[in-house]
């Protein structure tokens, strides 16, 4: 009996194959230009490793067409004179199917004047819903049950056919997050290299300069794409601290990471996105820490996505500032640290959280429910601070410092929705309810604080408007975030959603600047202004008798300028 089911399987197995060969698709579609024009001629290739390449020419319509396919994953190539070649990755055409993929082609001229003022405002709104989604299309199914690949609005970014790319920023002004921030004067500076066709290799970096030795971190990463549409990455990231203020002349932080991540599609349906980093910390001693991340979303329907996220360290400033030079600082590759008692602690997290996001035309909803845990939670306070007393570790260069707080264990709710008023201007609500640390005796000793601190629960509401001034191109995005008591740590500190701002008011705007008509540069100005009215400073007694503040934004002003090259 067992010998018949094994010769079925092997008969299954060899059968399978040759009946899905049997059953043909087809890809299809219009090519048009950026301003809706037909392009008759233009030549259409259609690329893919198990099958030779086949080549076709659109008619007057500007309608293409390539049947008799066999099911797998291919690459569209699109070109015709005065206009920049399209490449339209990992289309998987399943057996019996019709593939539609409109392609619109852009000029070198319409390349260089949109891809570098790419905002949040733009066309793909809905990609905050699609995290994970990003970097593929987006598929729909028309009402014949037509399956549509909608890739034509996507933006040709400058230098995107070049195999060498770099940038160069220069920064003025500190986050105020504490101990473990960048300098108050950096540099960054990232240089991008394609190996063979989509594989890169990466170097970044931000120095800092001023004060004593400044902080310093270097990242080099690779990605690599696969044939089955995967993009496996590995990083390494070492960061670099001066000594905190007091008499820690040479126990400066040191740092080091290792990252890997990949992501991976499991037919039209399930998206999975995951990686781990692996940590060693030198400050006082040595620590290591591992940090898994990771996503899984469910395509419900085009239009609707269930996702589970998890994640062990808070999520980076930079996914709600798209701009060059937000991301430069790298902040978000270091560690967490605190001191009580002159012993070093490391910040660990555990978040997870399940949503739902749906969109109906110009709005974007979603509904999430989460749960952290985070141990040693590292708090912000503003105040001159010295670390004789072992209870905390200064910034001398924002003048705030990172005080260890106790555990936070909490659960809550988000509701986030967004609406795209104008092609110009979106307006986005976060509502969020969760436990925040916080006193329960006010104008205690920062001493004895750690010991009156208590989970209260919370509530925060967060309206925030982005969008791009047409004439001067300027984007500009502002937010006021409400918090129903004040507290030491923010509501819902791990969103990650569109709805993700700094508490109470924040200001911030990037502008492209002139550049050089004989220069291959784009320059670009960033200012970031948080906590305008400086609301939320719990004030504490410091440890020299002085007055501190336990804050959960700081008031901070940056500035800087970026070139692109």
């Amino acid at each position: 009996m067992l010998r018949t089911f094994k010769c079925v399987v092997v008969l299954l197995g060899l059968a399978l194959p040759a009946l899905a060969a049997d059953s043909q698709g087809s890809i299809s579609g219009y090519v048009r230009s950026a301003a809706g024009v037909p392009q008759m001629g233009a030549v259409v290739e259609v690329l893919s490793v198990a099958a030779h390449n086949l080549r076709v020419f659109t008619d007057d319509r500007g309608f293409y067409s390539i049947s008799n396919l066999v099911p797998g994953t291919y690459s569209l190539k699109v070109s015709a004179p005065s206009f920049l070649p399209a490449l339209r990755d990992q289309i998987g055409l399943r057996a019996g199917s019709a593939m539609v993929v409109n392609v619109t082609l852009n000029t070198l001229f319409e390349a260089i004047q949109l891809g570098p003022l790419r905002g949040p405002a733009d066309d793909d709104d809905w990609k905050w819903t699609l995290r994970s989604a990003a970097n593929r299309p987006v598929l729909r199914v028309l009402e014949d049950g037509t399956t549509v690949t909608t890739t034509a609005k996507k933006e040709k970014r400058e230098g995107d056919d070049h195999d060498l790319k770099a940038s160069l920023s220069f920064l003025a002004g500190s986050p105020s997050e504490g101990y473990g921030t960048v300098s108050d004067m950096s540099t960054g500076f990232s240089i991008e290299h394609r190996v063979a066709a989509e594989d890169a290799v990466r170097l970044e970096g931000n120095v800092g300069y001023g004060q004593g030795m400044g902080a310093a971190i270097l990242r080099t990463s690779y990605k690599h794409h696969t044939d089955s549409g995967s993009t496996p990455t590995v990083a390494l990231t070492v960061r670099r601290l001066a000594p905190p203020v007091g008499s820690f002349r040479q126990q400066g932080l040191q740092a080091f990471g290792l990252t890997t991540s990949d992501d991976m599609q499991v037919g039209n349906v399930l998206e999975l996105k995951f990686g781990s980093e692996l940590q060693t910390v030198q400050f006082m001693g040595r620590f290591t820490t591992f940090r898994p991340f990771g996503t899984a979303d469910i395509h419900i329907s085009p239009n609707t996505v269930l996702e589970y996220r998890f994640a062990s360290s808070r999520p980076a400033d930079s996914l709600t500032k798209d701009s060059d030079i937000s991301s430069s600082d790298l902040s978000e590759s270091g560690p967490r640290v605190s001191m009580a008692s002159f012993s070093p602690a490391l910040e660990r997290a555990r978040h997870q959280e399940v949503s739902l996001s749906h969109r109906i035309g110009k709005n974007n909803m979603q509904v999430a429910y989460y749960s952290d845990r985070v141990t040693n939670t590292v708090l912000t306070g503003v105040g001159m601070a010295t670390a004789e007393g072992g209870e905390l570790l200064p910034d001398v260069d924002s003048g705030t410092f990172s005080y260890q707080g106790t555990n936070l264990d909490t659960n809550g709710l988000r509701v986030v929705l967004q609406r795209k008023l104008t092609s110009d201007l979106t307006a986005t609500l976060d509502f969020a309810y969760g436990g925040v640390l916080d006193l329960t005796e006010p104008d205690v000793e920062l001493k004895q604080a750690r010991q009156s601190l208590t989970t209260a629960r919370r509530h925060a509401l967060t309206a925030k408007f982005n969008g791009k001034l047409p004439g001067c191109r300027t984007h500009w995005t502002t937010s006021y975030g409400w918090v129903s008591v004040s507290g030491l740590t923010q509501v819902d500190m791990f969103n990650a959603s569109a709805g993700q701002s700094d508490p109470y008011l924040n200001v911030f705007l990037r502008q492209p600047l002139p550049g050089f008509s004989f220069l291959p540069v784009h320059m670009e100005a960033m200012l970031d202004l948080r906590n305008l009215m400086a609301q939320g400073y719990v004030p504490v007694m410091g440890t020299d008798g002085r007055t501190v503040y336990l804050v959960q934004s700081a008031r901070s002003v940056r500035g800087g300028v970026a070139f692109t090259f």
